[in-house]
Protein backbone atom coordinates (compact mmCIF):
# COMPACT_ATOMS: atom_id res chain seq x y z
CA UNK A 1 0.00 0.00 0.00
CA UNK A 2 1.16 3.47 -0.77
CA UNK A 3 0.92 6.05 1.98
CA UNK A 4 -0.06 9.64 1.38
CA UNK A 5 2.87 12.00 1.64
CA UNK A 6 2.23 14.92 3.95
CA UNK A 7 3.71 18.25 2.94
CA UNK A 8 6.33 19.66 5.33
CA UNK A 9 4.10 22.66 6.11
CA UNK A 10 1.16 20.41 6.97
CA UNK A 11 3.37 18.22 9.19
CA UNK A 12 4.74 21.33 10.90
CA UNK A 13 1.17 22.50 11.56
CA UNK A 14 0.40 19.18 13.22
CA UNK A 15 3.50 19.50 15.41
CA UNK A 16 2.48 23.07 16.24
CA UNK A 17 -0.99 21.99 17.37
CA UNK A 18 0.54 19.23 19.52
CA UNK A 19 2.89 21.76 21.13
CA UNK A 20 0.00 24.17 21.68
CA UNK A 21 -2.04 21.47 23.41
CA UNK A 22 0.84 20.75 25.78
CA UNK A 23 1.32 24.41 26.63
CA UNK A 24 -0.25 25.36 29.98
CA UNK A 25 -2.53 28.33 30.55
CA UNK A 26 -0.19 30.98 31.93
CA UNK A 27 -1.75 32.87 34.82
CA UNK A 28 -0.65 35.96 36.69
CA UNK A 29 1.21 35.31 39.93
CA UNK A 30 -1.05 35.28 43.01
CA UNK A 31 -4.16 35.78 40.82
CA UNK A 32 -5.74 32.75 42.52
CA UNK A 33 -5.18 34.41 45.87
CA UNK A 34 -6.40 37.97 45.38
CA UNK A 35 -9.65 38.93 43.66
CA UNK A 36 -8.19 42.25 42.54
CA UNK A 37 -5.76 40.44 40.20
CA UNK A 38 -7.13 39.20 36.88
CA UNK A 39 -5.98 35.86 35.47
CA UNK A 40 -4.38 37.49 32.41
CA UNK A 41 -0.62 37.07 32.29
CA UNK A 42 1.66 39.79 33.64
CA UNK A 43 5.43 39.42 33.67
CA UNK A 44 6.60 38.87 37.25
CA UNK A 45 9.24 41.46 38.13
CA UNK A 46 9.55 41.06 41.88
CA UNK A 47 12.81 40.09 43.52
CA UNK A 48 11.25 37.19 45.44
CA UNK A 49 8.65 36.17 42.85
CA UNK A 50 8.41 32.39 42.73
CA UNK A 51 7.18 32.18 39.14
CA UNK A 52 10.03 34.38 37.88
CA UNK A 53 12.53 32.22 39.81
CA UNK A 54 10.87 29.02 38.45
CA UNK A 55 10.44 27.50 41.90
CA UNK A 56 9.11 23.92 41.92
CA UNK A 57 5.42 23.68 42.77
CA UNK A 58 4.55 27.10 41.33
CA UNK A 59 2.83 27.62 37.96
CA UNK A 60 5.10 27.86 34.91
CA UNK A 61 5.81 31.09 33.08
CA UNK A 62 6.18 31.56 29.32
CA UNK A 63 9.55 30.61 27.87
CA UNK A 64 11.04 29.79 24.47
CA UNK A 65 10.66 26.07 25.13
CA UNK A 66 6.93 26.32 24.38
CA UNK A 67 7.51 27.58 20.80
CA UNK A 68 6.26 25.58 17.85
CA UNK A 69 8.51 24.47 14.97
CA UNK A 70 10.20 27.27 13.07
CA UNK A 71 8.73 26.40 9.66
CA UNK A 72 5.19 26.48 11.08
CA UNK A 73 5.56 29.93 12.59
CA UNK A 74 3.32 32.63 11.04
CA UNK A 75 1.45 30.05 8.94
CA UNK A 76 -2.30 30.30 8.50
CA UNK A 77 -4.17 27.21 9.80
CA UNK A 78 -4.82 26.29 6.15
CA UNK A 79 -1.05 25.77 5.71
CA UNK A 80 -0.46 28.83 3.55
CA UNK A 81 1.73 31.83 4.38
CA UNK A 82 -0.34 35.03 4.51
CA UNK A 83 0.43 37.97 2.24
CA UNK A 84 -1.45 41.24 2.64
CA UNK A 85 -2.49 42.76 -0.69
CA UNK A 86 -3.51 46.38 -1.26
CA UNK A 87 -3.69 46.53 -5.07
CA UNK A 88 -3.65 44.33 -8.18
CA UNK A 89 0.09 44.87 -8.74
CA UNK A 90 0.88 43.12 -5.43
CA UNK A 91 -0.43 39.83 -6.87
CA UNK A 92 2.48 39.54 -9.32
CA UNK A 93 5.02 38.22 -6.76
CA UNK A 94 2.79 35.64 -5.07
CA UNK A 95 3.31 31.87 -5.34
CA UNK A 96 -0.04 30.04 -5.55
CA UNK A 97 1.34 26.84 -3.93
CA UNK A 98 2.68 28.41 -0.71
CA UNK A 99 1.01 31.81 -0.32
CA UNK A 100 -2.57 32.89 0.36
CA UNK A 101 -3.66 36.51 0.07
CA UNK A 102 -5.48 38.66 2.57
CA UNK A 103 -6.95 41.86 1.17
CA UNK A 104 -6.07 44.90 3.29
CA UNK A 105 -8.91 46.30 5.37
CA UNK A 106 -8.44 49.80 3.93
CA UNK A 107 -9.09 48.61 0.35
CA UNK A 108 -12.38 49.88 -1.08
CA UNK A 109 -15.14 47.96 -2.85
CA UNK A 110 -14.07 48.65 -6.42
CA UNK A 111 -10.40 47.79 -5.95
CA UNK A 112 -11.37 44.76 -3.82
CA UNK A 113 -13.46 43.44 -6.72
CA UNK A 114 -10.54 43.91 -9.14
CA UNK A 115 -8.16 42.08 -6.78
CA UNK A 116 -10.61 39.18 -6.38
CA UNK A 117 -11.08 38.72 -10.14
CA UNK A 118 -7.32 38.81 -10.78
CA UNK A 119 -6.67 36.37 -7.88
CA UNK A 120 -9.21 33.93 -9.31
CA UNK A 121 -7.42 34.06 -12.67
CA UNK A 122 -4.13 33.24 -10.95
CA UNK A 123 -5.77 30.49 -8.78
CA UNK A 124 -4.77 32.19 -5.52
CA UNK A 125 -6.42 31.41 -2.21
CA UNK A 126 -8.17 34.43 -0.66
CA UNK A 127 -8.46 34.33 3.13
CA UNK A 128 -10.98 37.15 3.56
CA UNK A 129 -13.19 36.68 0.53
CA UNK A 130 -16.18 38.95 1.07
CA UNK A 131 -17.83 40.74 -1.78
CA UNK A 132 -21.48 40.66 -0.84
CA UNK A 133 -23.72 43.60 -1.62
CA UNK A 134 -25.55 45.34 1.19
CA UNK A 135 -29.13 44.15 1.85
CA UNK A 136 -30.54 47.49 0.61
CA UNK A 137 -28.83 47.04 -2.79
CA UNK A 138 -30.35 43.62 -3.44
CA UNK A 139 -33.94 43.47 -4.63
CA UNK A 140 -35.58 40.12 -4.05
CA UNK A 141 -38.81 39.14 -5.82
CA UNK A 142 -41.69 38.86 -3.39
CA UNK A 143 -43.40 35.48 -3.19
CA UNK A 144 -46.66 34.45 -1.60
CA UNK A 145 -44.63 32.92 1.24
CA UNK A 146 -43.10 36.32 2.02
CA UNK A 147 -46.56 37.84 2.37
CA UNK A 148 -47.62 35.02 4.70
CA UNK A 149 -44.53 35.58 6.83
CA UNK A 150 -45.24 39.31 7.06
CA UNK A 151 -48.84 38.63 8.16
CA UNK A 152 -47.68 36.14 10.78
CA UNK A 153 -45.15 38.67 12.11
CA UNK A 154 -47.84 41.36 12.31
CA UNK A 155 -50.14 39.00 14.24
CA UNK A 156 -47.36 38.07 16.64
CA UNK A 157 -46.63 41.76 17.30
CA UNK A 158 -50.32 42.45 17.97
CA UNK A 159 -50.50 39.55 20.45
CA UNK A 160 -47.40 40.81 22.23
CA UNK A 161 -48.96 44.28 22.57
CA UNK A 162 -52.18 42.80 23.99
CA UNK A 163 -50.25 40.77 26.56
CA UNK A 164 -48.32 43.86 27.62
CA UNK A 165 -51.60 45.78 28.12
CA UNK A 166 -53.08 42.94 30.20
CA UNK A 167 -50.02 42.83 32.43
CA UNK A 168 -50.27 46.55 33.06
CA UNK A 169 -53.96 46.26 33.97
CA UNK A 170 -53.40 43.31 36.34
CA UNK A 171 -50.78 45.11 38.41
CA UNK A 172 -52.31 46.22 41.72
CA UNK A 173 -52.22 49.92 42.28
CA UNK A 174 -50.18 51.06 45.21
CA UNK A 175 -52.01 52.61 48.13
CA UNK A 176 -51.31 56.31 48.62
CA UNK A 177 -48.63 56.98 51.19
CA UNK A 178 -49.72 58.24 54.56
CA UNK A 179 -48.42 61.59 55.53
CA UNK A 180 -46.12 61.45 58.50
CA UNK A 181 -46.59 64.00 61.22
CA UNK A 182 -43.38 65.54 62.45
CA UNK A 183 -42.33 64.24 65.85
CA UNK A 184 -42.32 66.81 68.63
CA UNK A 185 -38.89 67.84 69.72
CA UNK A 186 -37.68 67.54 73.27
CA UNK A 187 -39.00 70.30 75.38
CA UNK A 188 -42.03 71.05 73.18
CA UNK A 189 -45.35 71.13 74.99
CA UNK A 190 -48.03 68.67 73.98
CA UNK A 191 -51.24 70.21 72.71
Amino acid sequence: MSEKKISPARKALQVRTRAKNKKPKFVRAESWRFARFSLSWRKPRGLDNKIRRKIKGWPPGPSTGYKGPKIARYLHPSGYREVIVHNVDDLANIDAQTHAIRIGHTVGKRKRADIITKAKELNLKILNFTLTPKPSDVEEPEDENDEDKKEAEAKAKAKAKEKAKLKKEKKPKKAPKKEKKPKPKKGDKKQ
